[in-house]
């Protein structure tokens, strides 16, 4: 069955339940943020190259009914792509500081605010993993 190529805001409403919903666990976890302490700038930019290929991937690759040169764009990405992205690190983010995480897991009295604001990236880049899995997944099926 082919679905509509369109991208709606439901679609978003889709990947944001998916996103937070495998988001979750990994920001309460403290093995991710001690993870993110020693992570380098390199790893995380490898990270994050990570997420965008899995998007990409379950998005396009993984699902013949859509084709990325049929979507609506915004600067030639199409903006389902966007939405996913911005889900995924969006909906990490959200949950890390809603739940007090970079707080409750950098206890140590001698972190920068500029050294926690990186190690916070560096979880959400993490958590982004598996935020982008749940969030293209429930774009896929739903």
């Amino acid at each position: 069955m082919a679905r509509d190529p369109r991208y709606r805001l439901a679609d978003t409403a889709q990947q944001v339940v998916g996103g937070f919903l495998l988001a979750g666990p990994f920001v309460v976890t403290e093995e991710v943020w001690t993870l993110a302490k020693q992570m380098s700038w390199f790893h995380t930019a490898v990270t994050v190259a990570i997420v965008f290929a899995i998007g990409y991937g379950a998005l396009y690759e993984a699902d013949d009914d859509r084709d990325p040169d049929r979507e609506a764009e915004v600067a030639g990405v199409p903006v389902r792509f966007v939405s996913l992205m911005a889900v995924s690190f969006g909906s990490v983010a959200v949950l890390a500081l809603t739940l007090t995480a970079p707080t409750t897991f950098l206890t140590d009295p001698d972190l920068t605010t500029t050294e926690r604001a990186g190690i916070t990236v560096r979880a959400v880049s993490v958590g982004a993993i598996f935020s982008v899995v749940g969030a293209a997944t429930a774009d896929s099926v739903f």
